[in-house]
């Protein structure tokens, strides 16, 4: 067995305590013989929702040996209400212990840089692995076949049911609903998010027609009683009047004919994009990666990509997706659609005149736009750092994680500003933002309703209608940054160095190039005097400008692995990538070295 760096894993301190575990409160050492995976996660992040997702199979499949445990660390300050994180843990179905962490105390004794980041702890009490980002699940279940092997054999493996304890299931018409569409007579189709299904509504926002999807996660075709969707969310009509529904964990688009009943799938193949896949083609052979909302504009349906950062778009005279807008890097960066930048975006609506398709791009807590010509505008929002609840002109107004937009007759927009619990308005007239309405519970869409706006409440289950105020709700001003202290680094030139070890059995993957990939920028920009673009190394000296003291270091790493076996000629191949946005202090006293861990362990830590 190779010799494997270890050291001591810090103790479990949330003060929000433990969910899932029938109110038991648990410390490393009732863990020990057990092997831990430590997920650091925030429920607003779809990177986090992503590895969720990857680590389904491997926590079913090694039940009795490992315990997962989701370390909930809040960016937004609404993600540090317990109750918001109970919640989270309901819609996004975590079957395993969570740690409500909301002053970030395990966060910093584990010294994590990154949503999502996954720590590996033996069965003795020692961290042997760290890896941020996505696509790690296959190295870490080769881990934990390792570690099982070599505590099994030295008596330090202890089997059987783990901490997990379900929490008592509750009846609702609807559980988190995503979106809603009003239909010609007035109805209303929901996407019942957490119940994997669309339900099919009255006028009066609480009967219920008629469901479509089994209930059960899945990938399937159908009639009603047989479809099955993951967590769908965004709804737009298409030309030939079927729903266009965003099916966002399989990835895929799918089509609902309310006639027959049937659903079929537009777009996708059920498995989410990486780097290095197809950007464009026949709309059934290309992945997707979380698509959370459909809009119809300028001739195409516009899909918002959450999970890669992009707009993407549907022809369905071609039968063809192509990237619409956005590089994959995210943040907030305005100009030609194949070189602005966004954040998970989550909502869109096309204009009254048609001219623009409003964007809420969710992580930058920003309403942005594309217009005619492919350009991409920001209305409101500064970046992926700032965000709270201040009315008035749109340069020095807050939205905070907003998911839904809502185009007004008017002209105006109506945001679902869905961790404020409020309904924002922005007038493109004024520039002027407003509140039309507050103690609503997680907004995440609207629709207008003769005059009205009804509104999907999601933490509550259910839809509210509201009559549009003639006098915006005056709201004392809430500015926030994210919790997250800086990293203090020295002047001059910084050492970068992304650790990437590659999983045991593979290596990188060479045969076409290089295998690894590193992009470095800077808000402000001015802040890096040299290193800034790309590159193959995952190393790079940086260096920082004299007169910029404190910024964001925006770092994208990806790494290619594949089974290291010369008598395979088709070899197992792995993809491993992280987004990371460092805040950064320049002092005397800092570092010059940033280790920023990928996959493995900084044993120059």
């Amino acid at each position: 067995m190779a010799t494997r760096a270890r050291v001591r894993a810090p103790e479990l301190v949330g003060k929000g305590g433990w969910l899932n575990t029938g109110d038991q409160q648990y410390t490393l050492a009732d863990l020990r013989g057990r092997i831990v995976i430590l997920d650091f996660w925030t429920f607003c992040c779809v990177n986090c929702l992503h590895v969720l997702d990857e680590l389904r199979e491997l926590e079913e499949k090694h039940r009795d040996t490992v315990v997962i445990i989701g370390v909930h660390s809040p960016k937004f300050v609404h993600e540090a209400e317990h109750q918001a994180v109970v919640d989270a843990v309901e819609r996004y179905e975590v079957h395993h212990p969570v740690l409500d962490d909301p002053e970030l105390a395990t966060w910093k004794q584990y010294a994590v840089r990154a949503w999502p980041t996954l720590v590996v702890i033996d069965p003795e009490g020692y961290v042997v692995a760290q890896h941020a980002g996505e696509g790690h699940a296959h190295a870490i279940e080769k881990l934990v076949e390792e570690l099982e092997a070599e505590h099994a054999a030295k008596g330090t493996l202890r089997r059987g049911d783990g901490p997990y304890v379900a929490p008592e299931p509750v009846a609702t018409h609807l559980r988190f609903p995503g979106k809603a569409l009003l239909l010609p007579d007035g109805g209303f189709l929901v996407s019942d998010t957490t119940r994997h299904r669309l339900v099919e509504i009255e006028r009066d926002g609480e009967t219920v027609r008629r469901h479509f999807g089994t209930g059960d996660r899945g990938l399937a075709d159908g009639v009603a009683d047989e479809v099955r969707f993951s967590e769908p969310q965004g709804l737009a009509v298409l030309p030939d009047g079927r729903i266009a529904v965003a099916d966002t964990v399989n990835h895929a688009i799918r089509a609902l004919d309310l006639t027959t009943g049937v659903t079929t799938t537009l777009a996708g193949t059920g498995h989410q994009w990486w780097q290095g896949s197809s950007t464009s083609g026949p709309a059934r052979e290309v992945d997707l990666s979380s698509p959370w909302d459909v809009a119809w504009f300028a001739d195409r349906l516009w899909i918002a990509m959450a999970g890669v950062h992009q707009l993407w778009s549907y022809d369905p005279e071609s039968g063809t997706v192509q990237v619409a807008a956005g590089t994959t890097n995210e943040g907030l960066v305005d100009g030609p659609a194949n070189e602005a930048w966004f954040a998970q975006p989550s909502g869109l609506a096309a204009s009254a005149d048609g001219e623009r398709l409003w964007v809420a791009d969710s992580e930058t807590s920003a309403l942005r736009y594309v217009d005619r010509d492919g350009t991409v505008h920001t209305a409101v929002g500064t970046g992926l750092f700032d965000f709270g609840h201040r009315d008035g002109a749109a340069e020095q107004a807050l939205f905070q994680h907003p998911l839904g937009v809502t185009a007004l007759p008017d002209g105006s927009v109506a945001v679902s500003d869905t961790y404020n619990h409020a309904l924002r308005r922005y007038d493109p007239a004024t520039r002027e933002v407003t509140t039309l309405a507050t103690d609503l519970r997680e907004p995440s869409d609207a629709v207008v309703v003769d005059g009205d706006l009804v509104v999907v409440e999601s933490a509550r289950h259910r839809l509210t209608r509201l009559r549009l105020p003639e006098e915006a709700v005056r709201v004392a001003d809430q500015a926030h940054r994210t919790q997250r202290a800086a990293t203090e680094i020295a002047p001059g030139t910084l050492r970068l160095d992304v650790v990437f070890q590659a999983p045991a059995g593979q290596k990188l993957d060479t045969r076409y190039g290089p295998s690894t990939r590193l992009l470095v920028s800077s808000t402000p920009p001015e802040l890096l005097a040299e290193g800034a673009g790309p590159g193959t190394d995952l190393f790079r000296d940086l260096v920082l400008a004299d007169d910029v003291t404190e910024g964001v270091l925006h770092v994208s790493a990806m790494a290619a692995s594949c089974d290291d076996d010369p008598a395979n000629e088709y070899p197992a191949c792995h993809v491993h990538q992280q987004d990371w946005g460092v805040p950064v202090r320049v002092s005397a006293q800092g570092t010059p070295r940033l280790p920023l861990v990928l996959a493995g362990m900084d044993e120059q830590a």
